[in-house]
């Protein structure tokens, strides 16, 4: 008779393609919605995050008051000083944008020199101007971005909408993060907190480290395949055994069986050698500074087409200073832009040419934006939370469209003001889910993603 399994064999045999999957693959089978309030718009969503806060006035937010009064000193209130000290108007020297702006596309939205291959495509983009967010350090402003929280332990969005639509596709995760960044909150920016830990967003890589390393561990050796398999078998016999009947249990067995169909699916979709070489050549992969990242954004989009309902994709350099996080030299957001214009452009043409650009949404952005003015009188600028862009594209949301603004300056959002929380409720209701309904009972209470706030944007809406 075959010995019961110790806990150390059942960990093991949850190594690899199994337990990476299991967060991702269970949604589908037991989502607590599995249904959405009204009709939805996009059926998945793609955030290329831009870790560390790109300068919104040297980006897509044109400001000719920068130029005019460039090195000029003018009372700001800063938002470092006003949350150390609570004092306001601080001097500062005025930073014009080292990049040029003109008029793009059909709408003439005004962007700058930096992201000229995504300046082509404003056509597709919905800007957002007015943004503004909790958190003035890089840990807070990330995990508010992600968790609608920078305190208290919260689940992550890609986790709600996970447990609130579940998968399009059982042979694969419902939630991935490539390259996901260890730092400034670490897995919990991916990450179901009080959620079922079935609902964790399966990273692969991580920031700043090689594209190879953006993939799933390989089982498939036939000494490892066999040996998962027997253990697997083994403990499903004996508790199936024990607990006749149990639907929990064959729940969580057909899961390690989708798993099991995950090795087969997995490898092929990962595979970009299956690409043409002019897409390969259209996304920068093999091309220098493009080469990562257009790798990862190809990534995204074969996994956007084989059914991922939630993708992110982080660029980050993995030091303790976040990439676009400029204090003192800004033209290093040259070398920044160089690696992602290319692929983020490439990303939109190829989604709008397969048609998965109608009922995805893309949202490209940071958590925070940067200051108008000199970061101590120097050659870089502080972070801003006070105001800053992001734009969305795709499933839902009006295309060549600007809402709201900021100051003459860049500083803080003045018209059409869109919170964090506003955004986070806007990409639910674009994916058919009602904010305020998405709920999880917890500690005696209801939580939700945006808590006791948020507001849709309607004015963006197609």
């Amino acid at each position: 008779m075959n010995q019961p399994m110790n806990r150390r064999e059942i960990l093991q045999s949850g190594c690899g393609f199994g337990a990476l999957a299991m967060g991702g693959l269970l949604p589908g089978m037991t989502s607590a919605a599995a249904s959405t309030h009204h009709t939805p718009r996009a059926k998945r969503v793609l955030f290329l995050f831009m870790q560390g806060g790109i300068g919104q006035i040297d980006s897509f937010d044109h400001k000719p008051r920068l130029d005019t009064d460039d090195g000029k000193m003018m009372p700001f209130d800063d938002s470092r000083q006003v949350a150390n000290t609570g004092t306001r108007g601080s001097s500062q020297r005025i930073f014009r944008s080292p990049w040029k702006f003109s008029p793009k596309g059909q709408c003439g939205r005004m962007t700058s020199e930096l992201f000229p291959n995504i300046s082509q495509r404003v056509d597709n983009l919905c800007f957002l101007h007015g943004m503004h967010t909790e958190g003035v350090a890089h840990g807070p402003a990330t995990l508010f971005l992600h968790c609608g929280s920078s305190t208290f332990v919260r689940p992550s969005m890609g986790s709600w909408v996970i447990y609130g639509l579940g998968t399009e596709n059982e042979n694969l995760p419902g939630f991935i993060t490539i390259a996901p960044t260890a730092g400034n909150g670490g897995a919990r920016n991916y990450g179901p907190a009080f959620l079922p830990p079935r609902f964790q967003g399966t990273p692969l890589g991580r920031a700043g480290g090689p594209s190879k390393e953006a993939t799933f561990r390989d089982l498939q050796s036939d000494s490892d395949g066999e040996r998962v398999a027997n253990l697997l078998n083994q403990l499903h016999e004996e508790q199936r055994s024990r607990h006749p009947g149990d639907a929990a249990l064959d729940a969580v067995i057909r899961s390690y069986e989708t798993a099991a169909r995950m090795q087969l699916t997995a490898p092929g979709v990962i595979d970009l050698s299956r690409e043409s070489a002019k897409t390969l050549a259209q996304y920068g992969v093999g091309s220098g500074p493009t080469d990562s990242f257009g790798q990862q954004c190809l990534l995204a989009r074969r996994f956007l087409e084989s059914g991922v309902r939630f993708v992110q994709v982080t660029y980050g350099d993995g030091s303790a200073n976040p990439a676009w996080d400029q204090h003192s030299n800004l033209t290093k957001h040259a070398d920044h832009a160089r690696a992602v214009d290319q692929p983020v452009a490439a990303l939109l043409a190829d989604l709008k040419q397969r048609g998965l650009l109608e009922d995805t949404l893309v949202w490209f952005g940071s958590e925070f934006g940067r200051t108008p003015y000199a970061e101590r009188n120097g050659t870089g600028r502080d972070h801003n939370p006070t105001g800053f862009t992001v734009w969305l594209a795709g499933a839902g949301v009006k295309p060549g469209f600007a809402h709201g603004a900021t100051d003459e300056f860049g500083h803080h959002a003045v018209e059409g003001r869109v919170h964090m929380h506003d955004l986070h409720a806007t990409i639910l209701h674009l994916l058919g889910v009602n904010h305020e309904k998405l709920t999880f009972r917890h500690a005696g209470r209801d939580f939700r993603l945006t808590d006791v706030h948020g507001h849709v944007v309607r004015e963006i809406l197609a």
